[in-house]
C-alpha cells in the first residue's frame, strides 16, 4: 500500500535541498479558471529569498480569458492601470513534493497587494473569507470532490493538431464500475494514484465511468481549503502525468454528446470538537443546522450557478436523464436531484451534483458555504424531499446557459452580501468575456448545418 506522504516542513525542505534531493520549488496560485499559475525557482534561491518574503506576479493573471488574452472590464487590472504586480506569499502548510517531476516541490501562494491587503477576487481568498464567516459560528467545513475525466490514446499535441476531432478514447464502450475496463489503463491510473499519494493526497479508489474512456479517481475528504488545494494539484498533475505517458485526458464538462465529466462535491460541517453537526434527531437523522444549511443551498443555487458551472460548455451537461441535474431539488440518496443527502451519524453530509469537471473548486466550495450560511442566518425551512424522478417533477431548473447564470449572479442580493460587490463584478465580467468570445465564434455545428444546405 502507498501511504500518504505528509506535507514538508521548511526544515525538511532545507535538508532535502542540502542533500540534492530537491533542486526546484514551484510557487503557484489558482487563477479564475482553476489553473495553477506561478514560477519555478532554483531551490537554494527559494530558500534564501522567497520562502520568507514571497515573490511577485503580474496582476493580469486574474484578468485574462482562458487563452490568456488581456481583456477589458476588470477594475483590478487593465492597460489604464499599467498591469502592475501583486505579491505571492507562500502558504507553507501546503509545501509538498511532486513525484511526477524529479527533484521538485510545490507550495501554494496567497495573493496580496503592495500594502499587504488581500486580493479579494482571488479564488483562494474568496474561499478563505467564507470559511472565516463559518468559523465565527464555531463551525468548519469538511469537503470531498469527485472529479471525472476522459482519457485518449492521442497526445495533447496530436489532439491539438486534429482540432480535438477523431480522437481515440482509452475504452471503446461503457465501463462504469468495470474492473476489466479500468484494467485496460491501470498503468496510467496506478501512476496517478501513487504519485498523488506521494504529493500528500489520500487516495481512496479508481473506477470506470459511462463515457468512452471515462474514469474517476477519488480522494479522502479533508478540511475545505486543504481539499481545494489538493484538487488543484491533482488536476494539473494528472494532465502532466498523462502527457509523460504519451496520452491525454480532459476534465471539460461535456466533451461530446455522451455523459459529461462531473465534479460532485460532498460537504459536512463539524464543530470545534470535530463532531458532525449535520446529524441530529430531526427527520431523516438531520439536525436543524443541516436543514437550514441545505435550505440555503436550494435558495441560492440558481443565483450561485456561475460558481458551480463557470463556462459556456458547463451548461451542456444539464440534460434530463443524464445524471447531471436539471431540477433545483434535494432528495435522500436520489441522483436525479441537484442536492443529494447521503450518510448517517458522523458521515451525514450532502452532495452538490451541479459542478462539472471544469469547476474551480475554491469558488464552488465558497458558494456552498455562503449559501449554507444564508440558510442558517435566516433559519430557512427545508421543503419536502423529492422521492421520485426530479427530472420530470415540477421544480425550478438549474440555469440552462452561462448567460442566464451570469445575469442571476449579477443581480443576486445574496451574492453581493456574501462576497461583496467587487467579487460579484469581477466574475460577472469573466462570464461576459466568455460570452462575447463565444458569440463571435463560428462553430463546427454551424458549418455542418449551413455550408451546403443553407
Amino acid at each position: 500500500m502507498v501511504d500518504r506522504t505528509p506535507p514538508l516542513s521548511p526544515d525538511e525542505l532545507r535538508a532535502l535541498v542540502a542533500n540534492g534531493e530537491i533542486d526546484t520549488v514551484v510557487l503557484a496560485f489558482t487563477d479564475m479558471q482553476g489553473r495553477l499559475q506561478g514560477k519555478r525557482f532554483a531551490a537554494p534561491f527559494f530558500l534564501s529569498d522567497v520562502l520568507d518574503h514571497g515573490t511577485e506576479g503580474c496582476n493580469y493573471l486574474l484578468a485574462v480569458d482562458a487563452d490568456m488574452n488581456t481583456v477589458d472590464g476588470y477594475e483590478m487590472s487593465s492597460w489604464d492601470r499599467g498591469y502592475g504586480d501583486f505579491a505571492m506569499h507562500p502558504d507553507l502548510s501546503t509545501l509538498r513534493r511532486l513525484p511526477w517531476h524529479p527533484g521538485t516541490a510545490l507550495v501554494m501562494a496567497d495573493l496580496a497587494w503592495e500594502d499587504g491587503s488581500p486580493v479579494v477576487a482571488a479564488p483562494r481568498q474568496i474561499l478563505r473569507r467564507q470559511l472565516d464567516r463559518l468559523a465565527e459560528l464555531g463551525l468548519a467545513a469538511q469537503v470531498g470532490t469527485e472529479l471525472e475525466f476522459i482519457v485518449f490514446k492521442d497526445t495533447y499535441e496530436q489532439a491539438w493538431e486534429a482540432n480535438y476531432r477523431g480522437l481515440t478514447p482509452a475504452n471503446q464502450y461503457n465501463i462504469d464500475y468495470s474492473v476489466l475496463g479500468t484494467g485496460r489503463i491501470e498503468p496510467l491510473l496506478r501512476r496517478i494514484r501513487n504519485e498523488m499519494a506521494g504529493a500528500g493526497l489520500t487516495v481512496e479508489s479508481a473506477k470506470g465511468e459511462c463515457n468512452l474512456g471515462q474514469h474517476e479517481i477519488a480522494f479522502r475528504y479533508d478540511e475545505a481549503l486543504v481539499t481545494c488545494d489538493q484538487h488543484a494539484v491533482y488536476k494539473t498533475g494528472a494532465k502532466e502525468i498523462a502527457a509523460q505517458e504519451g496520452v491525454s485526458l480532459t476534465f471539460m464538462a461535456k466533451f461530446n454528446e455522451r455523459e459529461g465529466n462531473s465534479c460532485h462535491i460532498h460537504l459536512s460541517l463539524t464543530d470545534a470538537d470535530g463532531r458532525n453537526v449535520m446529524a441530529g434527531d430531526g427527520p431523516g437523522g438531520m439536525s436543524d443546522t443541516m436543514r437550514h444549511f441545505l435550505a440555503g443551498q436550494l435558495a441560492a443555487l440558481r443565483e450561485f450557478s456561475l460558481l458551480y458551472a463557470p463556462n459556456i460548455n458547463s451548461y451542456k451537461r444539464f440534460r434530463p436523464g443524464s445524471f447531471a441535474p436539471t431540477a433545483v431539488a434535494w432528495g435522500r440518496d436520489n441522483r436525479t436531484c441537484a442536492l443529494r443527502v447521503v450518510g448517517h451519524g458522523r458521515s451525514m453530509r450532502f452532495e452538490n451534483r451541479v459542478p462539472g469537471g471544469d469547476v474551480n473548486p475554491y469558488l464552488a466550495v465558497a458558494g456552498l458555504v455562503a449559501a449554507g450560511l444564508y440558510g442558517i442566518e435566516n433559519r430557512l425551512e427545508l421543503p419536502e424531499a423529492c422521492a421520485g424522478n426530479a427530472y420530470t417533477a415540477d421544480y425550478e431548473h438549474v440555469p440552462g446557459t452561462l448567460r442566464e447564470a451570469a445575469e442571476l449572479w449579477e443581480n443576486s442580493a445574496v451574492a453581493k452580501t456574501a462576497f461583496g460587490p467587487e467579487v460579484v463584478a469581477h466574475y460577472r465580467n469573466a462570464a461576459r468575456v466568455e460570452l462575447d468570445a463565444f458569440d463571435s465564434a463560428v462553430t463546427d455545428w454551424e458549418l455542418r448545418r449551413s455550408f451546403e444546405r443553407m
